[in-house]
């Protein structure tokens, strides 16, 4: 598999975009967080390539997101693999609204499986494309910050952003 990889400076730091020649994002991550995105790309293509190259299709609404245009990011198109469980947590999170959270069990429940709460975390931890698939958005059924690849303090800084949390 053949992937263009771009890295745009965020407000949250950096991000790291794959996509491919139709600007289709397969995989978004931030780079500080490790070798997750080279695990994840190896679990689901074993063999890739990747060069560096800017997409202006890719960066323009992901600034205009970070910028405050909030909803910018909803038609990059996407292409995730993944099982149909995954693919089905996916979809349910890209459908949480702007400025809203859920639990991980709301999110069961959704996809009509309220005893797969536990699934329904891994899913979300296997994210390839944080933001555009905003698992950021799911928190603890108490209302915590629970975990997110991206760390918890990049976690808080996007609900904020988003206005689902208080700008206190």
């Amino acid at each position: 598999m053949n992937l263009f990889q771009m890295t745009l400076e965020t407000p949250s730091g950096p991000l790291s975009i794959l996509y491919d020649a139709t600007d289709t994002v397969y995989h978004i991550d931030f780079p500080d967080q490790g070798e997750r995105q080279e695990r994840l790309l190896k679990r689901r293509f074993k063999n890739f390539q990747l060069t560096d190259q800017d997409s202006a299709a890719l960066a323009q609404p992901l600034q205009a997101y970070f910028a405050g245009d909030l909803p910018a990011l909803q038609e990059i198109p996407v292409k995730t693999g993944g099982t149909v469980f995954q693919r089905k947590v996916w979809q349910a999170l890209r459908a949480i609204p702007i400025g809203t959270t859920c639990s991980y069990r709301d999110l069961a429940y959704q996809i009509g499986q309220p005893r797969a709460v536990r699934a329904v975390a891994n899913a979300n931890a296997n994210n390839p494309i944080s933001l555009l698939i905003p698992c950021h958005r799911v928190i603890g059924s108490d209302g915590t910050l629970t975990g997110y690849a991206g760390g918890l303090k990049r976690k808080e800084w996007l609900l904020r952003h988003e206005g689902a949390i208080s700008q206190v």
